[in-house]
């Protein structure tokens, strides 16, 4: 009772300043409108049938983990109504490309009244969330409710497991609401158990990000690019840069352009508050620039991915991709780098991926990715592929073979999901 307590008074002084983050607006991110009222639980009634599937995914990269889940459900049972929460509104944009197969709503606030107002509406069947948001008064006020709470595609990395060690009280909390963790590798279950979640709770069902098919809408809009940006140019991206990364891109690129002058850089940065300045970037150091929402000039040096949730078929149009978030230390931990995987792509990465641990060295060991610890080290790796395409393309399938051999997490977790409603 006394961490509740003191959990809700901190954050109680934590809101006002989560809120200003959360609606500044900034140049790409969709405004939250009216809706605002909706993350202290106002939540508008629902169109579908009652007791929904209430699935949670935060912001952009849950929500397109969820998507296959939503489909698997569809598929299974075309009846089944659902409703997706998300935080953010660029999370919540991402929901909307799926139309009529779901209902959104953002997600309360997790303060117990705001979490009661929604419940009351909403009235869940269950709760499924994406990975590992796992918010205290939320989950009791689901669990006393009796819904039950299944954490999908879940995974904890060491640091994670060790700052949770610091609070174990807490966590034996948060645990305690838990129905089920379906855990991404068995190092993930092997945490989780380590910090005292019961056993039965505990279920490796693998990665559903394996279980990414690629639209074939996605794959001719990837071909169509590349003939846009130049058929027989040497391509490469930078998937997902933060702030620091595209400083280094940049570095590598101006290096491979004195050996392939006709180079191209598709340089994507992680948060659309960043794409002006990461395009007033490129031209102050002096790049011949074009960006995805303008038209494209074909003699650019830099192309910048400057809308949300087209990854794929940018990732498509390239040759090699470089994946980012790898390159700043221990800040971000890496992103995921299944999508060029599954594209058959050569892939680049920084030294730092901790949050993708077991798939970068899955890949590591297929000899389908290159640890690259500095910009010289990106631009000898670039221009080596790019001087020798039928490794660049044997490493490609050597990826996607990686991914092949690893789907089956997306069947596993449905099931789980039907057992359970």
């Amino acid at each position: 009772m006394l961490i509740r307590w003191l959990y809700s008074t901190l954050l109680l002084l934590a809101a006002p300043f989560m809120l200003r983050s959360l609606y500044k607006h900034k140049p790409g991110k969709p405004p939250f409108g009216s809706r605002w009222q909706e993350h202290f639980g106002r939540t508008p009634k629902l169109n579908g049938a009652g007791n929904p599937i209430w699935i949670h995914a935060v912001s952009v990269g849950e929500s397109i983990a969820a998507t296959p889940i939503i489909h698997a459900i569809k598929q299974r049972n075309p009846q089944q109504s659902i409703i997706v929460t998300t935080t953010t509104s660029t999370g919540a944009q991402q929901i909307a490309k799926l139309g009529n197969l779901v209902e959104h709503r953002y997600m309360p606030l997790d303060f117990s009244y705001c979490v009661r107002r929604f419940l009351n509406v909403v009235q869940p069947s269950q709760l499924l969330i994406i990975e590992t948001e796992l918010w205290p008064n939320t989950l009791r006020c689901v669990a006393q409710r009796s819904i039950p709470i299944t954490v999908i595609n879940a995974r904890l990395s060491e640091r994670s497991c060790r700052r949770y060690q610091r609070f174990q009280v807490v966590f034996d909390q948060l645990a305690s609401h838990i129905t089920r963790l379906l855990c991404q590798y068995p190092s993930d279950a092997e945490r989780f158990l380590r910090l005292g979640v019961a056993k039965e709770k505990v279920i490796v069902t693998g990665s559903i990000k394996f279980d990414l098919n690629i639209n074939q809408d996605v794959i001719q809009a990837g071909e169509q690019l590349r003939q846009q940006l130049g058929p027989h140019r040497p391509i490469w991206i930078a998937a997902s840069t933060h702030k620091g990364e595209d400083e280094l891109c940049l570095a590598a690129h101006r290096q491979v352009l004195t050996i392939y002058p006709e180079a191209l850089l598709i340089l994507v940065p992680r948060h659309p508050e960043r794409f002006d300045s990461v395009a007033e970037l490129c031209l102050s150091q002096g790049f011949t620039l074009s960006r995805r929402t303008q038209h494209t000039k074909t003699c650019t040096q830099v192309y910048l991915g400057d809308t949300m949730g087209e990854m794929l078929t940018l990732i498509g149009s390239a040759d090699i991709c470089f994946m980012a978030g790898s390159l700043l230390g221990n800040k971000v931990g890496g992103h995921n780098p299944l999508e060029p995987a599954a594209l058959a792509k050569p892939i680049l990465n920084g030294p730092s991926y901790y949050n993708f641990n077991e798939v970068t060295e899955a890949l590591l060991a297929a000899n389908a990715l290159h640890l690259c610890t500095s910009p010289q080290e990106i631009t000898h790796t670039l221009i080596e592929l790019f001087s020798h395409p039928d490794t660049a393309h044997e490493q490609g399938q050597k990826a996607a073979q990686v991914v092949a051999a690893n789907r089956g997490a997306l069947e596993k977790t449905v099931a789980v999901v039907f057992s359970t409603n």
